[in-house]
């Protein structure tokens, strides 16, 4: 599927759930991908992408910021405390802020360098222990301990279940949001992003539907 028929089919969701137009930001999921891929989707004008892991990104996207401008970076990976720094420096966004411990570590530096990347909290609406995220029972608690920390929280991020109906994930993460007034919902990714629109979302992480199945070593 190209990168035009996606865009089609957000507008088109958008229209459908009587959202704004233009109101869902289509991050571009470059992770595990060929270079020449992702310069492809640069070249088409796409400047919103998101990879899984700060060293990948670290290899890969300096030189191309340097070729293609206004590129705007999410991390939607797991954060290691010891990276907290350089994904900092490197991410506009990053959607994975799940415990204390990183949460202090980014106030201690965008402190120190007065810089801080918008910020979204991830949920683990499915309550999986495979998988990163607070607990939907201590969301609140996490998202004031967030706040009291001064730092720049937009929203909320979920990653349902694979074999449950992703909609129910993406209403309680919606719900979750509008209780602690957060506007940012990023949820759905390749094969759900229409039903994430129809609940909210303002980002959907698309990755294999835009470039191709994902190149493994």
């Amino acid at each position: 599927m190209s990168l035009s028929e996606i865009k089609s089919r957000i507008a088109a969701e958008e229209a459908r759930a009587g959202r704004t137009p233009g109101s869902t930001t289509l991050i571009a999921v470059s992770k595990l991908q060929p270079l020449e891929r992702v310069e492809a989707v640069l070249e088409q004008g796409h400047r919103v992408f998101g990879e899984n892991r700060v060293q990948e990104a670290a290899g890969k996207w300096p030189a191309l910021r340097e070729r293609f401008a206004g590129v705007e970076l999410h991390l939607i990976g797991p954060l290691q405390s010891n990276k907290t720094r350089q994904a900092m420096a490197l991410f506009d966004a990053i959607h994975t802020l799940d415990r204390p411990k990183l949460a202090r570590a980014i106030a201690r530096i965008a402190d120190e360098t007065g810089h801080c990347p918008r910020l979204f909290v991830q949920v683990n609406t499915g309550e999986e222990p495979q998988k990163a995220g607070v607990a939907p029972a201590d969301a609140d608690a996490f998202i004031g301990e967030v706040r009291a920390l001064d730092l720049p929280l937009e929203g909320l991020m979920c990653i349902p279940p694979v074999d449950e109906e992703p909609s129910l994930h993406f209403a309680l993460l919606a719900r979750i949001a509008a209780r602690n007034g957060l506007s940012g919902l990023s949820m759905g990714m390749s094969g759900d992003f229409e039903r994430a629109i129809a609940q909210g979302a303002t980002h959907v992480r698309v990755g294999s539907a835009i470039f191709g199945e994902r190149v493994y070593d």
